[in-house]
Parts: structure tokens; sequence; C-alpha cells
């Protein structure tokens, strides 16, 4: 067998597995909503186990709501507002169309989504990855759905779209990227999509990070671990490719740098995003708290704040321009 040969049956290999892991996924959340599904477990039902034993430990009754005084499904909920929003625009850049409309039904308002398309990706790797991102993120989106069963949130309105007054172009300006009535445009090149990955990847693992703790129901802490990790896996691939392409490019550090700034502008007084720039001889792949080696967490306000692009208390704005669906709605006053 040649090595290109072995090479080709690697990737066959890999591939398979990958298929594999997203089939177990996605069967994991059917199963976890069958019977007393994740709906009534954080509602006072007892939790499911996927793998019961013969003499099962009785386990205490979850309570309803957690620690923020919103139910455990109220934080599923708005963490399906934030994949709906990555789904789209992963599934548009990657492929040219956006999530199948049985994935957009629910509870709350129905929305739409503005712009959104096919991204001129030129470099293969930088394409691989979007490709797969936008496959984990449409399966983000369906485990959520399936988990929550009938209280899940139907997608709010979301604006993706390259003009001189979207979300994306009011983002680049307020980080000093772009001018006045200038468009900044994720779907023209590697880059500029890297640039927007990077400013939805690094709030999606804090949001997860801050909301988990919160958690009552531990199969649901479970699950929002396991899209943490996800998550955390597409930041990490973002901000390589960020990272080793800024070595010939350096503006694209500085455009990193420029966007943390603006997110630590909107998100409170404490100062947690970095940038991929490196620090002193080492790479800043993964920003951490230095006192205990953990990723930074945000609170659902916080998060808000970044997506409503806007620092006040306000219930919408941004990338979602009629704000989220669900019970967590509002960004925090800062």
């Amino acid at each position: 067998m040649t090595d290109e040969t072995q090479m080709v049956a690697a990737f066959d290999a890999r591939v398979r597995r990958r298929a594999e892991r997203r089939d177990f996924f996605r069967a994991f959340g059917a199963v976890a909503a069958v019977g007393t599904g994740l709906a009534l477990t954080s509602c006072g039902g007892s939790g499911t186990s996927l793998t019961p034993s013969p003499t099962p430990t009785p386990t205490p009754t979850p309570t309803a709501t957690n620690s923020s005084g919103f139910t455990d499904n109220d934080v599923l909920n708005f963490a399906l507002n934030l994949e709906y929003l990555e789904a789209q625009f992963y599934a548009f850049a990657a492929n040219g169309t956006g999530l199948a409309s049985t994935l957009l039904t629910g509870a709350g308002t129905a929305g739409t989504v503005t712009g959104g398309k096919k991204a001129n990706l030129t470099d293969p790797i930088v394409a691989n990855y979007a490709r797969e991102i936008a496959q984990d993120e449409v399966a983000h989106v369906e485990f959520l759905r399936t988990a929550l069963g009938s209280v899940a949130i139907a997608m709010p309105t979301l604006d993706i779209s390259a003009t001189p007054t979207s979300a994306f172009s009011n983002a680049a300006r307020a980080a000093g990227l772009i001018g006045q009535g200038a468009t900044f445009d994720p779907y023209e090149n590697d880059d500029n999509f890297l640039l927007a990955a990077f400013l939805f990847e690094d709030v999606g693992v804090t949001a997860y990070r801050g909301a988990i703790g919160g958690i009552a129901n531990t199969l649901i802490r479970q699950v929002a671990s396991g899209i943490l990790a996800a998550e955390s896996y597409h930041a990490a691939m973002i901000r390589s490719a960020l990272y080793m392409r800024g070595l010939t490019t350096p503006t694209l550090i500085d455009s990193t740098e420029a966007i943390s700034n603006a997110r630590d502008g909107l998100d409170g007084a404490s100062d947690i995003d970095q940038g991929v720039r490196p620090i002193g001889d080492q790479s800043n792949i993964m920003p951490f708290d230095s006192t205990t080696g953990l990723p930074y967490g945000r609170t659902t306000g916080q998060v808000l704040n970044i997506a409503y692009l806007n620092r006040n208390a306000v219930t919408a704005g941004g990338f979602f321009p009629s704000g989220v669906n669900g019970a967590i709605k509002s960004s925090a006053a800062n």
C-alpha cells in the first residue's frame, strides 16, 4: 500500500468515526427525550439513565430551577438561541444553504434569517473547518430540539448579513476594523470568515462555561458539558487558524485583539477576553483564568451584551434584531 493510499484510507476511517459519533450524539438526544425526557426531568421528574443497572441507586429529585432563578430548560433554550445563530452562519458559509425548515419551529415568535451566503473560501483547510463546524452546529440544534421536546423554542430572527448596517459590520466597526459606512463581509474571503467565526466561538465557550455551574439536573448538566467541549474544539480550531495565518499576516492577530477588546467593552468591567497574540514565548490558543487553569465564563446577560452589541440592559439588537426566544431575554446593565 502506497503512502497516498494509506492517507486516503486513514481519512476515510476518520470520516466514518465522525459519522458514527454524530449518529450517537443524535441518538442520545432521542433517548433523553423519550419517557420522562429532559423537559420533565428538569421540572421535577427523576433523572433518566441511559444504561440502567439491575439495582439502580435512587437519586434526589432535581429542583425545578437553578441558582439563577431560571429553570434548566430555560438555560437550554437560551443555548438553543445561540446554536441557531451559529448553525445558520456556518451552514450558509460552508454550503450556501441554511437550516431545514423542520428545525425552525417551536415556542415563541418564529423568525427569519437576513443574509447568509456561501463564503469564498480558497484555503482548503479553512473550507474543511467550515464544513466540519457547520455539521457540528446543525447537530447541536437537532440535539437540543429533541432533548427539549415540546418546550423547544423556535428560531428567532437573525441578522447574518453583510451590509453597512448589519450586525457583522457594526461589530467590526466597534472593533475599529472598518470605518463609517463600510461593510464587513464575513463571506468575502478566508480571513473575514475566520474573524467572524472568532467573534462567535469564544462567546459560545464562555456562555456554556458560565451556565453549567447553575444547572440543577445532572443529565442536563452533562448535555451542556458535552456541547461546551465541542464548542471549545471549534474555538481552538478557529484560534489556531488565525494564529497560523497571522504569522505571515500580522494584522490578523491585531484584528483578534481588537475584537477581543470590543467584546470586553460590552460585557462589563472585567477584562477576561483575549485575542490570539502570543504571550511571551507561548501561543494563546486557549484563553483561561491563570488562577484556575479553566476557561472563563460569562453570565447570560453578558453573553447577550455581545450578541445584542450593546453594553446596556436591552432585549434586542445586533445579531438578534427582535431579541431571543425563551425566558432569558435581557442583556446586563454595564
